[in-house]
Order: structure tokens, then sequence, then C-alpha cells
């Protein structure tokens, strides 16, 4: 289905303005033009009513984006429930207690490297380097592989920024040959599923039939993109907030109890993740403007987290938010399988960080450099760790 019309542009996502500071200015998007066409980003929707409507309207708004395989998140019922039930085993509580002593031992030698400096460059030094490292270790991949993956990423958001589709083709394949080559190598050592995300996926079956290689690489990819990207954000937004907030530092290690919802309001606040893609499968008008059937919506999660109209004082660091108004992991039956993944690692990285500090501050004479689309956060983060 295409759309019949080509709506006049209301901005460009891609000016400096706009990559200099996103949240700056999907925050005056949202009030003056909070449902915006542009070529880059074709729909873009700010406010929070909007973009919760889309995510609850999985009959209008379709998640069959992509026109590559992208299992589950490019399903619809029935086959997006066929695939889920498949995949929400393996972030029970169950899962995450007993992956939590890996994930702990990561950031545990992590931080011993950063720690004696004193000053760090949290970004290259930490969150990116955590965010690989526990990936590897959920998925059950080689430390080999670390340094490959952490490319592969950066070139994936190199071709995602430029719309370059050939290069994320070429780049789907690569991702889908380290795949098979795992694959293969645990076909050929008899891996325990029992023990290995990566083989257990490989007895899983789907209406009767085993999982396809293509399945498997394409739900590993899922992961792979959504976990490096947004865990190293989150840890880079976290830290930061942390060091401009001191008194935040000590009621949180005097409270540890607070974390999980002190670490979701601080990224609603400023979101790891800036936005996801939608397809209308019929006419619809949303905050004034039509859409037809076809048009591509991008639903601006940075923007919507940050609504007044939802969130009183969006800016404010406060605990007595409704947890449910809070888009950090999406909404509806797409909402993010591998949130309990997510919000466990991000709690064990800021005990951790906290535990093993008397104060973090930002590194004297230096200034953070905000994160460009599509990623969010920092680029990089200079923070200055004094231990206890």
């Amino acid at each position: 289905m295409a759309a019949s019309r080509k709506p006049e542009e209301d901005w460009d996502p891609r000016s400096a303005d706009v990559l200099r500071d996103q949240r700056a200015a999907y925050d005056e998007m949202r009030e003056r033009c909070p449902v915006a066409h542009s070529e880059f980003m074709h729909w873009s929707l700010f406010q929070h009513e909007h973009v919760l409507r889309v995510l609850l309207d999985h009959e209008t708004f379709s998640n069959a984006v992509s026109g590559h395989l992208s299992v589950p998140n490019g399903m619809d019922p029935p086959e997006h429930t066929a695939y889920r039930r498949i995949i929400e085993p393996y972030f029970s509580a169950q899962r995450m207690d007993a992956f939590e002593p890996s994930c702990r031992r990561i950031v545990v030698e992590l931080l011993r490297d950063a720690l004696p400096g004193g000053e760090t460059e949290l970004v290259a030094d930490f969150a990116v380097p955590f965010a690989v490292r526990v990936q590897c270790a959920f998925l059950g991949w080689p430390p080999e592989l670390r340094e490959p993956l952490a490319r592969w990423t950066r070139k994936n958001h190199e071709a995602t920024l430029a719309q370059d589709r050939q290069a994320m083709s070429e780049l789907a394949r690569e991702f889908e040959g380290y795949v098979q080559d795992m694959l293969e190598v645990r076909l050929r050592a008899g891996a325990a599923p029992e023990y290995d995300v990566t083989a257990s996926l490989m007895h899983e079956k789907v209406r009767g039939r085993a999982l396809s290689g293509e399945e498997i690489a394409s739900i590993l990819r899922n992961w792979t993109v959504g976990e490096i990207g947004t865990i190293s954000a989150a840890v880079g937004i976290l830290a930061h907030d942390l060091a401009r907030h001191v008194e935040l530092q000590e009621r949180l290690r005097a409270r540890p109890s607070l974390l999980p919802a002190a670490i979701d309001e601080i990224l609603r606040i400023h979101g790891p993740l800036v936005a996801n893609r939608r397809v209308a499968t019929r006419a619809a008008e949303i905050g004034g403007r039509r859409l037809a059937a076809g048009d591509l919506l991008s639903l601006m999660w940075l923007s919507a987290n940050r609504d007044g109209r939802v969130f009183q004082d969006p800016d404010a660091f406060r605990l007595d938010r409704d947890p449910a108004q809070n888009l950090l992991y999406g909404a509806g039956i797409h909402v993010c399988p591998g949130a309990p993944l997510a919000r466990m690692e991000l709690r064990v990285v800021v005990e951790e960080l906290l535990g093993r500090t008397a104060r973090i501050e930002p590194a004297p004479g230096k200034s953070p450099v905000n994160a460009a689309f599509p990623a969010s956060g920092f680029a990089s983060l200079p923070l200055s760790l004094q231990p206890r």
C-alpha cells in the first residue's frame, strides 16, 4: 500500500540544531508541531497521547515496517503472538536471577580497571564494553566476538543515520554470518540448551517446526541491536545524572531499595532510545493530520516521556509518578520482552557504581558530548570516580 500524496516538510531531523541536542529539539517540536512530517522520518509523533494511541492500536498501526525478516519486532498477530510465546521465557525471573552473578562480575571487572585512575571516559571505557560483554555473556557468545560486535553496532548506526539501504542489507548478512558460524560450532559441540541461549533457540519450535537459521539470526539481531545501543546509552545517562546530583547519590546509597524506580525515572527524563517505526494499515487522523494507508510513522520516545501533559514538571526527578505512564519499555502487545534483563543489568551497574565510589563527579574542565541520532545519551562522558 502506498501513500497517494507527499506532505510538505515540517522539520529536518538531521539538521545541525536537532542533532546537537535531540531532547531540546524534540521538546520544541512537541509543542510547535506534535505530528510532523519529514522525508527522513516520515510522520513523527511527539506527544505521549499520540504515541500511546499507536502502541495500543496494532490493527491500525502495524509493526511490519522492515523489508527484512524481524522476529518478533516486525510482526503483528497472529505471527507475533506465536514467536513472542517462544521469546518471553528467556527473560523470566528465574533466568534473570541465574544470570545476575555473571552480570555483576562483568561490572566489577570493568570498575576495577576504571577506578584506580580516578578519571574515566565512561562511555568508551565502561558503558560500551559493559553492553557488549554482558550481551555476549547472556547469549553464550565467545569473548573474541566482542570487538566485531562493537564495530558492527557502530556501522549499523551509521547506516541508519544515512538511510543507506544497501549498507543495512550487507550488515544484516554480516550478522547472519556470525550467527551461522556459532550455530555450526554448537551443533558440532552438542551444546546443552539449558546452559546456552543461542543453543536453546536451535531447539525451539513455532507452529510445530523448528526455527530456521534466518529466524534465529533475526531474533538474535533484534536482541543485539536493542541491547548494546540502548544499554550503553542508559549506563551513560544514569552515570551523568548521578554525577550532576551528589545528593541523589547519597540518597540512593542510603536507600538502595529506591534504585529500580529511580533508574526508570532518570531514563524517563533522558531516554536511551530515540524512536521506533510503525506503518498505517488504513487511513487515520492523529493530532489533526491525515494519514493514509501505507504512511510510515516514527514514535518519538524521547519526547513522549517528557510530555508535560502527562508528567508535571517533566525535567524534575520524582518517585511519586505513575509508572504505568512511563513508556521507557513501550506499551501494548509489543512492550519490550527484554525489559527484565535491562532492568536487572542497570540495577547491578548502579549498585556497584555507587557501592564502590565515595563520589561521582564531572571531570574538571571537561564536558560531555551528546550522542547523535540514531543513538541517544552521550558520545563522550568524562567523569571523576572517587573510590571508597
